[in-house]
């Protein structure tokens, strides 16, 4: 496979020049040359307007998927209880199912389980596929990746999402891996494409410095994490779904690993995923002094206290109250942004928030454009003033 120049049709543009992501093209004496370092990807050849670049690769062709139907979730579960991202994906499963006209599936795997069906169906699912087995009681990379693999295989889904939790980053790359496809992890947002009908995955990427769109042409099923906080849950009282039950043979044998004891460490501190008010510090606080004026508006609207990653690294806050891409993903219904300067690092933790209010003193910040109301000002001046006018309306 081998890229070439027509020199005829070449006229020295260089467009291939800089398009070329290796420096394999030259151009001497007015004509393109390639040169040995070329990996024939392909890239000088669309943008070359005078069709002077020739390659006698044979385009990809994207494979018949219209046997691959159905949006599923996996319904992560722990000693019976559901995590709160499964729901959450749920919401967003049916709205991709409604782009694409098919059905929205929950994968519920466990032991002593079916209970939670009639919770599934409440919250989007149409369908439950229910394994129940001893061995699936506790969580165990092979048992479970193993179950997950039979059901992908059988019924054969379109999409398949999981929660970017412990287990799901655990067990997602697992399954992507057994039945040979790609993974896109961490995801912001989840689309469907309104011309192909494919899954648009957005994800920070380059160390959260750009937001990249992946598309999956060429495999199925299209397998997504998504982190707990950026979806947002809906329930539908009395919705029932369909359980399919579905048997799989384990073996202590072939699982290969025991849980001889779960222990549980009590956590201290906050839980940011359920403030309904957030009020965030950024460089522009200062000074780990300065914070209690963030905690005094905090405690008058009965909120929590969050910051960005740079505060978090200078000790002026504790790790579980840092919110961004490292950090938590947080819905409140009032997120109050003071001093910071709206880094894509940031805000892709905190744009599932109903509510934005930004301070700052550099009107040209980039969490102005994401935010419902502004003030351009001084936040030492801004937040204790506004502090003391909620407390006095809370007096009339």
């Amino acid at each position: 496979m081998t890229v070439w120049v027509e020199v005829d049709l070449c006229n020295g543009c260089k467009r291939c020049v800089k398009t070329c992501p290796y420096g394999a093209v030259e151009v001497v004496d007015g004509k393109a040359h390639i040169l040995e370092n070329c990996t024939s990807c392909g890239a000088c050849i669309p943008v070359c307007k005078q069709h002077a670049m020739k390659t006698d690769v044979e385009p990809r062709k994207i494979p018949d998927f219209s046997d691959r139907k159905g949006v599923w979730v996996f319904a992560e579960q722990r000693d019976g209880v559901l995590t709160p991202v499964s729901l959450e994906l749920l919401g967003k499963a049916r709205d991709l199912a409604g782009d694409l006209g098919q059905d929205v599936s929950a994968v519920l795997l466990g032991y002593k389980v079916s209970d939670l069906c009639d919770r599934l169906g409440e919250y989007g699912a149409d369908n439950v596929y229910l394994v129940e087995h001893r061995a699936l009681k506790n969580y165990r990379t092979i048992a479970y990746a193993k179950a997950v693999e039979e059901l992908v295989k059988s019924f054969k889904p379109n999409i398949l999402l999981m929660g970017a939790t412990h287990i799901g980053r655990d067990l997602a790359p697992r399954v992507s891996r057994r039945v040979g496809v790609g993974l896109t992890a961490d995801c912001t947002e989840l689309s469907i494409d309104p011309e192909e009908k494919i899954l648009l995955q957005t994800r920070p990427a380059f160390g959260g410095n750009v937001m990249a769109t992946i598309a999956n042409r060429y495999s199925r099923p299209q397998m997504a994490t998504v982190r707990p906080g950026v979806m947002e849950a809906n329930r539908q009282a009395g919705k029932k779904a369909r359980i399919i039950k579905q048997k799989i043979s384990l073996t202590e044998k072939e699982i290969g690993t025991k849980v001889l004891e779960v222990v549980r460490e009590k956590k201290k501190g906050v839980k940011l995923d359920q403030a309904k008010v957030i009020i965030a510090g950024g460089r522009g606080v200062g000074s780990q002094e300065e914070m209690k004026a963030l905690f005094s508006l905090a405690e008058t609207l009965e909120g929590e206290v969050a910051g960005t990653r740079i505060i978090v690294e200078e000790g002026w806050l504790p790790v579980e109250r840092q919110v961004g891409q490292t950090g938590q993903t947080v819905r409140p219904e009032l997120y109050i942004a003071c001093g910071i300067s709206g880094a894509i690092q940031h805000r892709a933790g905190m744009l599932g928030s109903r509510y934005v209010i930004a301070i700052n003193n550099d009107e040209r910040a980039p969490i102005f454009g994401v935010a419902d109301w502004g003030v351009v000002g001084d936040l030492h001046e801004v937040v204790p003033a506004l502090t003391k006018k909620i407390k006095a309306s809370k007096k009339k």
